[in-house]
């Protein structure tokens, strides 16, 4: 129970990646909230009960307690209403947000292969707002309440989209912008001992991707590209022993403003998935090499050598 007595907050933490950082943080012994929309159908059919309220219910079953609270988070007045919330309930203490919430999981596969310009404008305003907008937001509110009591973390669920193109332009765009948040809030909270990151997990088997990859057997799909590798990715709760990890670690200063491999850390902090694997490293020599097809060649090459990562936002520069 390494975070017991701490105060958490995970954005959109109903389902997917959120969910299984907030199960984690629980599992710590912190206090989580987490929101999310009202959805209409919980995730296991509980009457009454729905999946951001179930999610709430499982922290507080591992040991933390999970308080679920419904934040539009395209609305600024209810986070805002909801930070001061936190602040009146707990004296000012808040000591980790993971910002997580997203929209455009829904567009950016309905508009998967389109080229921006035949594509709705607003596809921008639907992937950016919650997903980033959103973020600064928070990201302001919680640091008001870190920066006074001189501690705190900041975790900006992000993805390798930012470092090359992936889906589209706009989720490109964000993922960047929202890894230059991180880098940028980073330095002006330095001296306050606030740190603040972005994490990239790998593929993850949230429950959307598990319905899109796996067949009916629950086996990768063998006519839908890159099947093999989400379906044998992370599970949600990886991401989570991550922002533990993080949140448990004294030193977590030496790490402010950077992005974070989850399996990066996986190795660093000596953990392993909740199935008791490690998941696949996209920095990882052999993961590239099987990407690619190479796999005889990725059978001779250990599965620790990996590209260094100066090397690989060299591949990716336009200077």
């Amino acid at each position: 129970m390494s975070l017991a007595g701490q105060i958490a907050i995970v954005t959109g933490a109903s389902r997917g990646i959120g969910r299984g950082i907030a199960l984690q943080l629980g599992e710590a012994g912190a206090t989580v909230y987490i929101t999310g929309r009202k959805p209409e159908e919980s995730l296991n059919g509980k009457v009454g009960l729905t999946g951001l309220e179930e999610t709430a219910e499982e922290i507080t079953k591992r040991g933390g307690k999970g308080i679920a609270r419904y934040v539009d988070h395209q609305n600024m007045e209810e986070v805002k209403n909801f930070f001061e919330i936190i602040e009146k309930d707990h004296h000012g203490q808040l000591d980790i947000l993971v910002n997580n919430a997203y929209q455009g999981v829904t567009t950016i596969s309905e508009n998967m292969g389109k080229p921006f310009y035949e594509t709705d404008p607003y596809v921008w305003d639907t992937i950016n707002n919650v997903g980033l907008r959103n973020h600064y937001f928070c990201t302001v509110y919680a640091a008001r309440l870190m920066a006074p009591r001189n501690k705190g973390l900041i975790v900006n669920v992000s993805s390798a989209g930012g470092l090359r193109y992936l889906f589209n332009v706009a989720y490109g765009v964000g993922k960047q912008a929202l890894d230059r948040l991180s880098a940028d809030t980073a330095v002006e909270l330095a001296k306050k001992n606030v740190c603040v990151v972005s994490i990239w997990p790998g593929a993850v088997r949230t429950e959307l991707v598990s319905k899109f990859f796996k067949d009916a057997d629950g086996k990768p799909r063998a006519d839908v590209k890159n099947s093999d590798i989400f379906a044998n990715g992370e599970t949600v709760e990886y991401p989570g022993k991550a922002v533990v990890a993080l949140a448990s670690d004294p030193r977590r200063m030496d790490k402010t403003g950077r992005i974070l491999v989850t399996e990066d850390l996986g190795r660093e902090y000596g953990f392993v998935d909740i199935d008791g694997l490690r998941p696949p490293n996209f920095r990882s020599l052999t993961f590239l090499l099987q990407h690619m097809g190479w796999n005889t060649t990725a059978n001779f090459v250990p599965s620790w050598v990996k590209l260094p990562g100066w090397i690989m936002w060299a591949g990716s520069s336009r200077l």
